[in-house]
């Protein structure tokens, strides 16, 4: 059975990483409202750095 110990500090977040994450939901959610508003060029820009700037730079501090 693993330590329960260590398990712990694996998924532990400090507010680095929930300020990158909440980022992310925020890049997210403006990109899909810009692209149901028809915008080509912003709308997949925010997709793309709410993906695979944001979302995994918050998980991986």
């Amino acid at each position: 059975m693993p330590d329960q110990s260590l398990a712990r500090s694996r998924l532990h977040f400090g507010p680095r990483n929930w300020v990158f994450l909440a980022a992310a939901v925020v890049s997210l959610a403006a990109g899909y409202w810009l692209l149901a508003r028809g915008s080509t060029t912003a709308a997949p820009v925010l997709l793309v750095l709410g993906y695979c700037v944001f979302f995994p730079v918050g998980l991986a501090l």
